[in-house]
């Protein structure tokens, strides 16, 4: 078997065998096969694309490419959670204490954040001694003993993909749907859940700007998990604004803990308990969506969730008393406003540009060796839809310089105001099961 034999098959628009797929991943990751040859099969992929078995194969290849976790120590069915990535999407620190505390074992990997989305395993760093790094005994451990832990991602889960991504990322190719999708459930599957739920972003925020093209994936990804034997559902929801108004890892932190505590922020707390209700229902927690999200409302109110945060956060070494006084999260020395320059609606908030402001900030990273400011962020005071008045305080950055001039006007361009009154946006567009 060659690999430009295989190039030209999909090139020329022809399936490729189980055999074939496995080929390729294996001989790539061993570095038997040319990045140049590899660009080309890429392309080959971006221009053709796959069909459903062929993205099934994929994804599997690169799961089996490295380590895979095996979670069958952990009593009941495991579910995960995963985002395709947002501005201000902290949901992991709502929905995972609040699945945890309907008895379901959620045993989770992050990431951490690039450009302008932010990552989970940086944000949980803001919390003063949490560990994000464990033995594999002791994830296991804590799950059975609390119903959940979160760690980083091994370096060896699915080196394929990462090595594959890197290369789409110069070469023009990441915005191919399979290779989006098997990159994805590559990484979910070696992670050993039982069931996935996947929280995929649509709009400015969202790597999938349009809502044909985030139900194209969504639908891609689901399929790819039932194939493999994951049940899997996908909830297509909004990112043309910040979810939420906490945009920055420790103001990320505190805001989940707002909602936790009992803090009615809609777009928040609706996302939160739609994801949870789902990853509920696939655990058999509940017998149906109604049940589990009138179950989970009421846990969320009731302070249950809330307790297991706490009781996660402490099993992993964090500092418990910086969840019960936030003033405790790091801070900045400079919290500058930025205010309305007209009056009139929000008509849209470009989530991508804030996403990049908080980055530039030092919130996240524009390469992958950059150092974080836990404490840095921004604080939206308005949504789409409301009405201000000029002069308005329309957002604060949280700054450790005392005049980040160009933050200030990236931010006032990313927040259009109008005359004309505004929706709402939709929040949540489409679940596909």
């Amino acid at each position: 078997m060659r690999m430009v034999d295989l190039i030209q098959k999909k090139r020329d628009g022809n399936a490729l065998s189980a055999e074939d797929i496995q080929f390729i991943v294996h001989n790539y990751t061993n570095g038997n096969i040319p990045d140049y040859q590899m660009s080309a099969f890429a392309m080959a992929v971006y221009f053709q694309g796959m069909e459903d078995d062929e993205i099934a194969d994929l994804t599997l290849a690169m799961a089996g490419s490295g380590d895979s976790i095996d979670l069958t120590p952990i009593e009941g069915i495991k579910v995960d959670k995963h985002s395709t990535g947002g501005v201000g999407d902290k949901t992991s620190f709502i929905v995972t204490p609040l699945v945890a505390a309907a008895g379901v074992p959620v045993a989770k990997m992050s990431g951490r954040g690039l450009g302008h989305t932010g990552g989970t395993i940086d944000k949980l760093e803001a919390i003063e001694g949490f560990q994000t790094e464990l033995t594999r005994d002791q994830f296991i451990d804590n799950v059975n003993k609390h119903k959940l832990s979160l760690v980083g991602q091994s370096g060896n889960l699915a080196p394929a993909d990462k090595k594959l991504y890197a290369l789409r990322d110069v070469t023009a190719t990441v915005d191919s749907i399979p290779l989006i999708a098997s990159s994805i459930m590559s990484k979910k599957i070696a992670s050993g859940a039982d069931a996935i739920v996947l929280d995929v972003k649509t709009g400015s925020g969202a790597f999938m700007k349009t809502l044909e093209a985030s139900k194209a994936l969504a639908n891609e990804m689901v399929s790819i998990g039932n194939n493999v034997g994951r049940n899997t559902i996908a909830v297509v929801s909004d990112m043309n604004q910040p979810l939420g108004y906490e945009i920055g890892n420790a103001n990320e932190i505190k805001e989940a803990v707002e909602v936790l505590n009992g803090r009615n922020i809609e777009d928040l707390r609706k996302l939160s308990l739609e994801l949870a209700a789902h990853m509920t229902v696939l655990a058999e927690a509940y017998p149906d969506y109604k049940t589990a999200y009138q179950t989970l409302q009421k846990k969320l109110d009731n302070g249950e969730a809330y307790e297991a945060f706490k009781t996660f956060i402490a099993s992993q070494g964090g500092d418990v008393a910086s969840i019960d006084d936030l003033d405790q999260l790091p801070q900045t020395e400079y919290h500058v406003e930025v205010k309305a320059e007209q009056s009139g609606y929000v008509t849209g908030i470009d989530a991508e540009s804030v996403g990049v402001a908080a980055m530039h900030l030092g919130a996240g990273r524009a390469t992958k060796d950059d150092v974080i400011d836990h404490a840095v962020g921004i604080t939206l005071k308005h949504k789409i839809g409301d009405y201000i008045n000029n002069g308005d305080v329309i957002a604060v950055l949280h700054s450790n310089s005392n005049n980040p001039t160009s933050v200030i006007e990236q931010l006032k361009h990313a927040i259009a105001i109008s005359k004309e009154e505004q929706q709402k946006p939709v929040l949540l567009y489409k679940v596909i099961d």
